[in-house]
């Protein structure tokens, strides 16, 4: 979270300077270069400077793969091609301890999946370099730090950028936070309260993968109207709820969340496209909000309890629930 405060504007600036794919190459080498420290150096401190380089090649490749996909999309798909993405990369992260456990079965060291990981992202690299061009007509954007900040001027992308924050924050939120409100309310055993938070991502991955084909039929505005009303519904029945109805507010939560942030992040690029190196750098910035709300919530929840914190969430799930009543 640190990356995306940080990175985010410079990535964008640089990415007008040398095109997009050259950004995602960049972003993709970075990655390479933290997977292949932890076998070489495996000792405290480097493999903190490893958490710290994929950190900076997330941010990176996040900046810059959102704009680059919108050049190449119809825009009508742009929603639902994001929201694809969205989908893959949570499939991705669900695999990611299975495919370690099975390296450690076969190879007797989970520490080999890093092998596996810098080879895969070797091989992307190879297929960006040779299937994309390097930087087409017209993708040249002169941008600052000041014409990248002065956005926040526009109020539509002022609160777009803090609608990214705020989902961000409740999707960080939850995840920390639901198997200490399933302990609470139900009297569940941490094994068994842990299971919630695996259950929340369970939902958005098939979330991501229902969101994709609707998108890509429907109008994204009112998509995203009904998801807020059930999200805010079924967070409401979570907060009140001491049954097992609970875990059915959390698979409902889950979905319903699922495509806000590829829809909010495909207004800010519908809105301003002609910036879209600024405003992709900008709404990635947004990211750094998990590390802003959960630290808010866990101070309410100390002084009253898990459902006050949970409380700020609710917060932010009203204010998406007013951007898609302003958005037209």
């Amino acid at each position: 979270f640190l990356w995306f405060a940080l990175f985010s504007v410079p990535t964008g600036i640089w990415m007008g300077r040398h095109g997009r794919r050259n950004t995602v190459v960049a972003a993709l080498a970075i990655t390479t270069l933290a997977m292949l420290i932890p076998l070489f150096f495996y000792d405290f401190a480097c493999i903190l400077f490893a958490f710290a380089l994929l950190g900076i090649g997330n941010t990176i490749l996040q900046v810059s793969l959102n704009p680059m996909v919108a050049r190449v999309v119809n825009p009508d798909k742009v929603t639902s091609v994001l929201t694809l993405g969205q989908f893959i990369k949570a499939v991705s992260s669900f695999l990611g301890p299975i495919i370690a456990g099975v390296a450690s079965s076969f190879w007797g060291d989970w520490k080999l999946i890093f092998i596996v990981y810098s080879v895969t992202t070797l091989l992307s690299i190879i297929w960006l370099i040779t299937a994309i061009p390097g930087k087409e007509e017209g993708e040249e954007q002169e941008a600052s730090f000041a014409s990248t900040l002065a956005l926040c001027k526009d109020a539509r992308i002022r609160m777009l950028f803090l609608g990214i924050l705020c989902i961000v924050g409740i999707d960080v939120g939850l995840n920390t936070t639901i198997p200490k409100l399933l302990m609470e309310k139900l009297s569940m055993p941490l094994q068994e309260a842990g299971l919630g938070s695996s259950l929340y991502f369970a939902a958005r991955t098939g979330g991501s993968f229902l969101g994709a084909i609707l998108l890509a039929r429907i109008s994204s505005r009112p998509f995203l109207r009904g998801s807020m009303l059930i999200v805010i519904l079924a967070f409401v029945g979570l907060l009140i709820s001491d049954s097992l109805w609970s875990m059915v507010m959390i698979v409902l939560v889950g979905l319903a969340c699922s495509n806000v942030f590829s829809i909010l992040f495909s207004f800010a690029l519908e809105h301003r496209p002609e910036q879209s190196n600024e405003v992709s750098a900008l709404m990635i910035m947004g990211v750094s909000g998990g590390a802003l709300i959960t630290p808010c919530m866990g101070g309410l929840a100390d002084m009253f309890g898990q459902v006050a914190g949970l409380m700020l969430l609710l917060i932010c799930m009203l204010y998406i629930g007013l951007i898609s009543i302003k958005t037209r």
